[in-house]
């Protein structure tokens, strides 16, 4: 039962208790893959990487600083496994930090994140662990609205509580 539906979308991530907010609004390929469990992909805006120079020259005693802000010519994709029990999130793409969620309510899932090339440890994702302490998802016979809410945790020191709202527009 593999169905797909081109659907606008709504995404968003706020901290409950940091200064982070982040919406992104966009079209969205929603496939079915069962009575209950979906895919959701997206082409995520890029993220604008910012390179600083140092430019000396004879004339010059103290050294100027420059900056060029660019963006990647690949796109990142998230890709959403929906569920009422679980949501799985991926973001790949164009060499630059990628991620992997695992939530499931009650639990503590794993939280991925990799870093781009040029760092120090390549290979190596940092590993960072979720609690969910609620997962909501509603629509019938289609999701309309998903809404996580949950810890994040580095061993024993809280990094934020994050609520993740996903409206998907039919």
């Amino acid at each position: 039962m593999l169905t797909h539906h081109r659907k606008p979308v709504c995404l968003s991530l706020i901290s409950t208790d940091l200064p982070i907010w982040s919406v992104v609004e966009t079209a969205a390929t929603l496939y079915q893959k069962d009575t209950d469990r979906f895919h959701l992909l997206l082409t995520a805006p890029p993220l604008i990487s910012c390179e600083v120079e140092s430019v000396v020259s004879p004339e010059e005693t103290l050294p100027k600083s420059k900056s060029k802000a660019y963006a990647p010519n690949s796109p990142r994709i998230l890709w959403l496994e929906i569920s009422p029990y679980r949501v799985i999130m991926t973001m790949q793409g164009n060499a630059q930090v990628s991620y992997r969620h695992f939530w499931e309510q009650g639990v503590y899932g794993i939280s991925r994140y990799w870093l781009p090339t040029e760092s120090l440890q390549p290979n190596d994702p940092i590993r960072l662990r979720n609690f969910t302490t609620n997962l909501t998802l509603n629509g019938h016979p289609l999701p309309e609205n998903l809404r996580l809410e949950y810890e994040l945790w580095a061993e024993k020191v809280q990094l934020g509580c994050y609520i993740l709202n996903l409206e998907i527009k039919h």
